[in-house]
């Protein structure tokens, strides 16, 4: 069964935009660099905690999940953007889960 992996950071209050810019680099460095079959969206909350960035992932098992941050991070192109993102972020939080028998997923 599938494994998603859903990444909420919390952005400094007024950086939102900036981050985002910062965030379309790293989507251009993850489509050239093949890392981007696993990503299932890019979100940005509306109600409830503002302010948020959410990423979704996709993944087969654990050891998937596992192995694609090893070589995500790995990755100089990569690491060179997200190091300008995480100075405008306060926190990140990330949850796994996994789909149930019935009802669709992505």
């Amino acid at each position: 069964m599938p494994l998603y992996e859903k990444r909420t950071y919390q952005v400094e209050i007024g950086q939102m935009p900036q981050v985002l810019a910062l965030e379309e680099e790293i989507w251009a460095v993850l489509q050239a660099e093949d890392f981007a079959g696993h990503l299932v969206g890019y979100f940005v909350s509306d109600t409830g905690p503002l302010h948020q960035l959410i990423h979704i992932w996709r993944f087969e098992d654990d050891a998937e999940r596992r192995d694609f941050w090893r070589r995500i991070y790995a990755s100089e192109a990569f690491m060179a953007v997200a190091s300008r993102v995480r100075p405008l972020l306060s926190s990140q939080e990330v949850q796994l889960m996994t789909g149930t028998a019935f009802g669709p997923t992505p």
